[in-house]
């Protein structure tokens, strides 16, 4: 059989790399998806050269031109979402439901970013001197590292890419070593279009080699980063030394007060949902659930009952509600966590156990640990595991100062019936995105997402926030003279 290989986009050409990584499928370890081509040193220095030229002409290119081009970028992403959402979750391992709809989402943000490559409205104003107009605008940053992660691997890179695109700037994406088809994937779409060679460039590699080189260059005028704390210090750190622009989303702890006055059904479909959709592998997953004490037993005895009947099982069955965690390591790590929480003393009243299925994969059940402490490990540090941890309160008061109580400060949301409590924490509570009576989410494209606290460094992602980043400010100063 024809071993499938697939190689890295540069300078508008389909370019073997030095090596290639093997892409398993977590649902199945034996289903080897494909061998994907790792980029080297003079391969990225050619990407950067070329962006540098075609950044140039895309963004003399006629505004209508570029906006029918990211149009059919979304339009594609849209029509092909059962297909490409299923090789998401084939490599991922969310359930297919999840991989279509992050598929749909992405063609949405590139529709989205299409309509506002016409919004080319400036500020105009008269100067403090006479005979003076001022004409302000943005411009294009440049080129523009992508660095994305591998739990939504297309909707977090293309909500970089989209709006790097439509301001006028060449791109180097860098997309997770564990999610590589579905990079290729799309990038198949882009590079069909009528665009500038070099103008986008796929370059798959590991963090430590691209990714580092990508930070340390000084050819590149801004990085928008979402991965680990660990790796945002360490790009900052990098790209600081020439002053590159950087946005980064990093590690979250976010957390699910619920109320006394709650809904009990809403809370734990709100929660279930919160802490474990896409396998608990979302930067905005409930992992703290901080309860009320009048109904903490009984929310306690219903969540459970709901986490044990979830069907965990390969991603593209039906009805499968929890995929595989995406890798044998990420697997290892979550049993870990596990016996963390044991030796901190918290009670596995379900799951967090290793299971096997048909199929060999990387399944763990659904796990909901009680009698937990706010200042334990596993409510300070980010876990990215189907594992929700109830921490018991008295008071509203003391909900809202444990939901703030943590160095990250991304998501936050509140189960209640009462309109002045839910204003009052959307008013105080110290995260980026707020929700009432809904999951911790918050990714609908015309509006700004991020995080505070070791979440989030610099400027805020989508909607129009995203073009503070992707842009930047010339003012003019007009000397309108006299008429004859």
């Amino acid at each position: 059989m024809m071993l499938n290989h697939k190689k890295n986009f540069i300078a508008g050409s389909w370019c073997a790399g030095h090596s290639n990584i093997e892409n398993i499928n977590p649902s199945e370890v034996n289903d080897v998806i494909g061998y994907f081509a790792q980029a080297n040193n003079s391969q990225l220095e050619s990407a950067i050269d070329s962006a540098k030229t075609a950044q140039k002409k895309w963004n003399s290119t006629n505004l209508e031109a570029r906006q029918t081009i990211l149009m059919n970028i979304g339009n594609e992403l849209i029509e092909r979402r059962i297909e490409l959402g299923t090789l998401l979750s084939r490599e991922e391992g969310k359930p297919l439901a999840e991989g279509v709809g992050e598929i749909y989402r992405a063609g949405q943000f590139f529709t989205y970013y299409a309509a506002e490559v016409l919004r080319q409205i400036g500020d105009t104003a008269d100067s403090v001197r006479d005979g003076v107009e001022i004409d302000v605008r943005r411009e294009p940053v440049g080129i523009v590292a992508i660095i994305s992660p591998w739990n939504f691997p297309t909707a977090t890179a293309v909500w970089k890419i989209a709006p790097a695109l439509a301001f006028g700037n060449a791109v180097i994406w860098k997309p997770a070593n564990l999610v590589p088809a579905s990079a290729v994937a799309l990038t198949e779409i882009i590079a069909r279009q009528d665009i500038p060679q070099g103008l986008f460039n796929l370059v798959m590699g590991s963090g430590s080699t691209i990714g580092q080189q990508l930070a340390e260059s000084p050819s590149i005028n801004a990085i928008s980063f979402t991965g680990s704390l660990d790796v945002g210090k360490k790009i900052a750190v990098a790209a600081v030394a020439n002053l590159t622009k950087i946005q980064m989303e990093m590690g979250s702890k976010n957390a699910l007060a619920i109320m006394d006055d709650a809904d009990l059904d809403l809370a734990v479909a709100t929660a279930l949902g919160g802490a474990f959709g896409g396998t608990g592998q979302k930067c905005t997953a409930s992992s703290r659930l901080v309860v009320h004490q009048a109904i903490h037993d009984e929310f306690i005895d219903q969540l459970v009952i709901a986490a044990s009947a979830m069907k965990v099982g390969h991603a593209l069955e039906d009805g499968t509600q929890i995929g595989p965690v995406v890798s044998a390591e990420q697997l290892a790590e979550n049993v870990r966590w596990i016996k963390t929480a044991k030796e901190e003393g918290g009670e596995i009243l379900c799951g967090g156990k290793q299971v096997t299925r048909d199929h060999d994969g990387y399944y763990m059940t659904p796990a909901v640990v009680a009698g937990t402490k706010n200042y334990w490990r596993i409510n300070r540090e980010e876990m990215f595991a189907p594992i929700a941890c109830v921490i018991k309160v008295g008071s509203y008061d003391e909900a809202l100062d444990v939901v703030n109580d943590t160095n990250f400060g991304l998501t936050s949301g509140i189960i209640t019936r009462s309109l002045a409590r839910a204003t009052h924490f959307r008013r105080n509570v110290q995260t980026g995105v707020v929700t009432i009576n809904l999951p911790t989410a918050g990714t609908d494209y015309h509006v700004p997402f991020g995080g505070r606290g070791n979440s989030s460094y610099g400027s805020r992602e989508q909607g129009r926030y995203a073009e503070e980043f992707y842009t930047v400010v010339k003012t003019s100063y007009i000397a309108a003279g006299t008429p004859d």
